[in-house]
Order: C-alpha cells, then sequence, then structure tokens
C-alpha cells in the first residue's frame, strides 16, 4: 500500500460521483455519472425516481473508478457515502421498497390530514406556529403516502431515507447516521434521537415508532462490504463502511467549517449558509439545528430551496441567444453568463430580486419577485439580480443567526456549482463585506466524507487535525468596501423590506382564492 485512500460516493440531485481521497485531501482519480434523468413526475410538480436506478448508477460509477484507478483500488481503506437531504421510501420487512423514491423537491401536498389535538393545535397557535405547522404537515411525504396510499403505508415496515437504504446496500445494516436524518421525519435534532411519544411535535407526522429505523453516531464503522456489493460494485468484499453525514453537512466540514467565526455557503440546486457550533442554536425561532458530522456539533442552517436553480431556470427561459453563442465558442453557457456580470454595475441599476420561490414553514405563503424594472434593464441585469438576490437571502440568514447566537462570522467559504465562477465569489465577498475562500476542490462534500472515514480508521486522531491535513485555501476574494456599502445600503432600504411588504399578496395567491398557477 503505497498510501490509504477513502473511496467515497457523493449522490446528487443531478449526478453519482465516486472518488478516491487521500490523507492530504487529493482526489486521485474521480468518476461521475450525470442524470439523462434526474427524476419524473407524474403530475406537475412531483419527482420520483425508481430506487434501483440510484444504486445502479453507484455501482457503474464504481466499476469506472475501479477501471480508472488501476494499482490505487488495492490502496482502498474504507468506504463512505453522502447523499441528498429528505429523500425517502418505503420498505417492506425484507426491507424491499415498496413504491418509488419521493425526492426532496417534490411540492405534492397532503390533503384531509386528521386534525391535530385540541391542546397541541393551541400551543402551536399561541406560539405564532398555526400556519407554519399545517404546512409542515401537508409538505411531510409520509402523510401523503398515508393518505393517499394507505395500502403501501400499512405495508411499510421502515420508511427511511436514500441515505438509510444505500447504507444497507453496501453492508446489510439498516441504519443510518444522526448526521444525514435530515427530512419532515419526526426526529428530535437537538438530543439526535427519534421524537419521544409524549412530544407535541409527533403530530406533525403521521408515522409511529414501528417505522423508525437505527440510528448510530456519524463516523461509527456501520460494517463491511457484502459479497453481493463487492459482486456489483467491483468493491473487496470485507472493507469497513463508514457513516458520515448529509452532503450540505459533509461539504461544510470539508471545507474546514469548525469554528463559529466561519461559514459554509453553499451554491448549490438549493443555496444554504451553514454554521458548525457545539452549541444548539435554532437558525429561526421553531427551526432546527441539524447534527453536524462531527459528534457534539449542530449546524444551523438557513436554506433558500430554488439557490442555483434560478439560473438554470433562467438559462433554459431567457438565455437562447447566449447558449447560441456559447456553443459556437466551445464553452458553456454559464461561463459566457458570468463573464458579462462583469458589464453590469452592483445593485443591477435598481433591480432587486427575492429568490423565495418555494415556501418554507417560517414563510408558509412566500413567492418570488423582481421589482424595480425600468428600460435600461437587460436579461444580463435579471441574471446578476438573481445572483445577488441569493445572497441577500443568505446574508440575511446569516445575520439572523448571528444574532440568535450571539456569533460574529468573519471568513466565508464557498462550494457547489454556483461558486466555480470567480466572478461570482468577488460579488459574495463584496455583498457580505467578508472574505470568500476556496478550497482545493469544488469536491468539499467528497471530502468532509473521506475526512469521517479517516477519523473512524484512526488516520487522523481528530477532526481538526483531519482539517489541517485535507483542507487547503486555493483562492481569496476580498470585498471591496465600496461596493458593499452600496450592497448595504440596498439590503437595509430594499431588499429586507420586500417580504413584509408584499407577504398579504402573497398570503392571497396562496389562499387559492386567487389562481396562482399552483396544485
Amino acid at each position: 500500500m503505497s498510501e490509504p485512500l477513502i473511496l467515497t460516493f457523493d449522490l446528487g440531485t443531478q449526478s453519482m460521483r465516486a472518488l478516491l481521497v487521500n490523507a492530504k485531501g487529493t482526489i486521485l482519480q474521480k468518476t461521475q455519472k450525470a442524470f439523462d434523468t434526474p427524476y419524473y413526475s407524474r403530475q406537475p410538480g412531483w419527482a420520483e425516481q425508481k430506487p434501483e436506478f440510484y444504486w445502479e448508477c453507484l455501482c457503474e460509477t464504481s466499476r469506472t473508478l475501479k477501471e480508472k484507478a488501476g494499482s490505487l483500488w488495492q490502496d482502498i481503506i474504507a468506504v463512505t457515502s453522502a447523499t441528498i437531504r429528505d429523500t425517502c421510501l418505503c420498505l417492506d420487512k425484507n426491507h424491499n421498497p415498496l413504491r418509488d423514491i419521493i425526492l426532496w423537491l417534490d411540492d405534492r401536498k397532503a390533503e384531509n390530514l386528521p386534525p391535530v389535538p385540541l391542546l397541541t393545535g393551541m400551543i402551536f397557535g399561541l406560539a405564532g406556529m398555526k400556519d407554519g405547522v399545517a404546512l409542515q404537515r401537508r409538505i411531510s411525504h409520509c402523510n401523503w403516502i398515508a393518505m393517499n396510499e394507505p395500502e403501501i403505508w400499512n405495508k411499510t415496515d421502515k420508511y427511511v431515507l436514500i441515505s438509510t437504504w444505500l447504507n444497507y446496500k453496501f453492508c446489510g445494516n439498516l441504519a443510518d447516521s444522526t448526521a444525514s436524518v435530515i427530512g419532515h421525519v419526526p426526529f428530535d435534532f437537538k438530543n439526535c434521537t427519534w421524537l419521544k411519544a409524549g412530544d407535541m411535535k409527533r403530530a406533525i407526522w403521521e408515522m409511529n415508532e414501528d417505522k423508525f429505523f437505527d440510528l448510530v453516531e456519524p463516523g461509527t464503522i456501520l460494517g463491511n462490504i457484502t459479497a453481493k456489493t463487492s459482486e456489483e460494485t467491483g468493491i473487496a468484499a470485507g472493507l469497513p463502511y463508514v457513516v458520515s453525514g448529509s452532503d450540505k453537512g459533509c461539504e461544510t466540514l470539508g471545507l474546514s467549517c469548525l469554528s463559529e467565526d466561519k461559514a459554509a455557503l453553499s451554491f448549490g440546486t438549493t443555496a444554504t449558509v451553514q454554521l458548525a457550533t457545539q452549541r444548539y442554536i435554532e437558525p429561526q425561532l421553531f427551526m432546527p439545528a441539524y447534527p453536524a458530522v462531527v459528534p457534539g456539533y449542530y449546524n444551523p442552517e438557513i436554506e433558500i430551496y430554488r439557490g442555483y436553480w434560478l439560473l438554470s431556470w433562467f438559462k433554459q427561459e431567457f438565455a437562447a441567444k447566449e447558449v447560441a453563442e456559447a456553443a459556437s465558442k466551445g464553452i458553456s453557457a454559464e461561463q459566457l453568463l458570468n463573464e458579462r456580470l462583469q458589464e453590469i454595475p452592483p445593485g443591477c441599476e435598481g433591480l432587486v430580486m427575492q429568490p423565495y420561490f418555494t415556501p418554507g414553514v417560517n414563510m408558509p405563503f412566500a413567492k418570488g419577485a423582481i421589482i424595480g424594472f425600468s428600460d435600461v434593464h437587460t436579461r444580463i441585469h435579471i441574471y446578476r439580480s438573481i445572483i445577488e438576490g441569493i445572497n441577500f437571502a443568505l446574508m440575511e440568514g446569516l445575520r439572523g443567526m448571528e444574532k440568535r447566537g450571539k456569533i460574529k462570522v468573519s471568513r466565508i467559504y464557498v462550494a457547489g456549482g454556483g461558486s466555480q465562477s470567480a466572478e461570482i465569489c468577488r460579488i459574495t465577498a463584496s455583498q457580505f463585506g467578508l472574505p470568500v475562500y476556496r478550497t482545493q476542490t469544488h469536491e468539499v462534500t467528497g471530502i468532509g466524507a473521506a475526512m469521517a472515514a479517516f477519523v473512524a480508521k484512526g488516520i487522523f486522531s481528530s477532526y481538526n487535525e483531519g482539517i489541517e491535513a485535507m483542507v487547503h485555501v486555493k483562492d481569496e476574494f476580498l470585498p471591496d468596501q465600496k461596493v458593499h456599502s452600496v450592497y448595504e445600503e440596498i439590503y437595509g432600504e430594499i431588499f429586507e423590506k420586500i417580504f413584509d411588504k408584499l407577504s398579504p399578496l402573497y398570503a392571497k395567491l396562496g389562499t387559492g382564492k386567487i389562481p396562482s398557477g399552483e396544485n
């Protein structure tokens, strides 16, 4: 063995990755399979996928990586994986799927749910959470299955996350890391266990204890690669399989964010700002902080559900000209659009975007909005306003968490597809007024997951030692303080006030009395 390696799988919404990572944080080999059809929709707004699809893609990427890796394949000392969150499936007593997977971005709503107990409902109402709880109940996919597919729900022995099922496929044990249990399930995020029967929040879900799966601490060696899995993936049977955490949690760790002065921004399909703290700090009232990959830590997070999906939406709906021009130049449309960001001044000459395309618990009737149009605005103004709007929303989230936790962030680390653009990183630094850092690879989820496996195998004695060895800053983007002052004025005088001004209109659209185009 030349050096110990971790084989890491990263299941995203759009693709499956397989990586060979060493203890210096270098990715020695990588393969990625983009999904031609990330999900299918039986009805508008639904998003489902066959469970076998993910496993077959994982096996394919593993075999491809083995072929590319050559002798390096013999240096693997453990296997781990990180997956998308809030993506669930029903299993029978033999741990076989009973229906296709419902993905996190599926927006079906459960109707005709049984009322919550009277006293519980009164408490939710007094706390100002009546509408938020009602939304949680409607968007919890287990509730939809219980109401609409009772025969499936009655046969369901365990209701699990996609990470749980992949763990079972790897090593034969149906259990999951507490750092992966992020979804609409009755989980006690503070105590890292299932909600007790007497907890009033249990009324949100039509799910009893018999459907819960076993929980273990992140960094646990859950078992060993089975002979069947070895045959299907090419991974040596008997290798230890280590559970890590969710993709976002691994990403935050892979960016070195393990102290309260650092914030991790993820510019992915969903945009997030996460912190790492040993204190349980709710990012917003009644919103949980998630268990981190590092035991004893939490990741309070603010999530912009549609995030950098909005750039894909923009490209598809408005950027046909740029797509064609990019193709003629042999570059990606994103590269061309990001180069053109420099044509537009900070603040987009009065155009401000509010990116709340998808409602949340604390904003149950949220909508997206762009205000300030005039005859000077072009498509590229809209493109830049989307990026600035996402950042404004993340700024609002970060400042709220700083205030609640009495924290002061001084450095920002970025990951996700959007972070590959230097111009987006420069805009981000000036908006936040803080230095922004990129590390040696954009595959930071794989770095974080691999670090958990190295710690589990004793290569590192602590996560801080792992960060020191595996995470290396490659690029620094310093804020332009004059530009920052422009953004501060827009943020305080315009952006912060948009939602409150428009929320009564959003609420009217959300009641169904006025057609909104939603299901």
